[in-house]
């Protein structure tokens, strides 16, 4: 039964006054906004962000300001549900396209919020990671999770450009957000996307020591996509060809509190993401994409990024009809798994 509550503006001016003067609230005038029925507020907009506009502005930024006054230099995507100044694309969602030029550095540091790294253009560059140092190629996938030390670099000759995720939103809402400088590390030897190159091989020293939190730092675009383009070949009935980014040695999330996913759309096909609770972010790595998201259409290029709340399907179609197309997804899954509120509404 539902009925309508009172309203602020029906209390005696005095008495609110008394209760502000005291810290206090009352909640019934404000308890549909904070509980509305059968779907939550939601101040993420279907928002599209098009490379080809951004790109330029970025590499402005570039020429405008160099490394070392700015340390990560980087072009927000910001959802204006959340108004602009707030930085983040979702609840739990920050995005960002940051530029490295050739001969650049961006210092050590580490962070409370996890980071992962798609990588969008150019070559040459790498991100060291604990020691581990990461070679960035488009498409490739690098985490940088809580915590860990982290430096960008670059040896090649062109800019280096890659869409930083980050669930920053979430991390400065429960004021944990901080993070700390380091030095320049020292380069050890071994790459954990080596180590990990076939699923269900793994190392034999993974059964005699205490498993590392994050094994797998990089995840090649060249290991992903061949997975899709296997499993398209293998069931040529499968409607949803798609890949999760996981833990080699548990088979959980790549990070624990945003998931990460890579999608073939097979030549002109045309598929439907069923409504579920977290929001979700789709970016093209190759090929063209519709996107239809609440109400509207986004046409996606290359590179191009949009972003959807959360309880909406969304269907994608593949504007090519002789090749396939390639997205990276992030979304709040995780985060929504361990609060239980995760909800496929199909």
């Amino acid at each position: 039964m539902t009925h309508e509550l009172g309203r602020l503006e029906d209390l005696p001016k005095e008495y609110v006054q008394e209760l502000r003067d005291l810290n206090l609230v009352p909640l019934w005038p404000s308890l549909r906004s904070v509980l509305p029925p059968q779907v939550p507020t939601r101040h993420t907009k279907a928002t599209l962000w098009q490379y080809q506009t951004l790109r330029p502005l970025l590499m402005k930024a570039g020429e405008l300001t160099p490394i070392e006054k700015a340390e990560r230099r980087v072009l927000v995507l910001a959802n204006p549900g959340h108004g602009l100044e707030k930085m983040q694309a979702s609840a739990a969602i920050y995005l960002g396209m940051q530029l490295l030029l050739p001969g650049e550095w961006a210092p050590s540091h580490r962070h409370t919020p996890n980071a992962v790294r798609m990588i969008v253009e150019g070559e040459g560059a790498y991100t060291t990671v604990n020691g581990e140092k990461c070679p960035m190629s488009r498409g490739d996938l690098i985490l940088t999770p809580t915590g860990l030390w982290h430096e960008h670099g670059h040896d090649g000759t062109d800019p280096v450009i890659w869409l930083d995720v980050l669930d920053l939103p979430l991390m400065y809402y429960i004021e944990a957000s901080y993070h700390i400088n380091g030095d320049r590390q020292v380069i050890r030897p071994g790459q954990s996307d080596q180590q990990y190159a076939r699923a269900g091989i793994v190392p034999s020293q993974v059964f005699e020591r205490s498993k590392k939190t994050y094994p797998m730092l990089r995840y090649a675009w060249k290991d992903a996509k061949l997975a899709l383009q296997s499993m398209g070949f293998d069931d040529a009935s499968l409607e949803m060809i798609q890949v999760n980014y996981v833990n080699p040695e548990t088979g959980t999330d790549a990070e624990n509190i945003l998931g990460y996913y890579a999608l073939m759309l097979r030549p002109g096909q045309t598929l439907r993401l069923p409504a579920r609770s977290p929001a979700q972010v789709f970016h093209v790595i190759e090929g063209s994409v519709q996107a239809q998201v609440v109400g509207q259409t986004f046409e996606m290029q290359e590179a191009d990024t949009c972003c959807s709340p959360g309880y909406e399907s969304v269907t994608l179609k593949n504007l090519h009809d002789h090749q396939p197309a390639f997205l990276f997804i992030a979304d709040e899954s995780p985060l929504h798994r361990k609060l239980g509120i995760y909800e496929n509404r199909g």
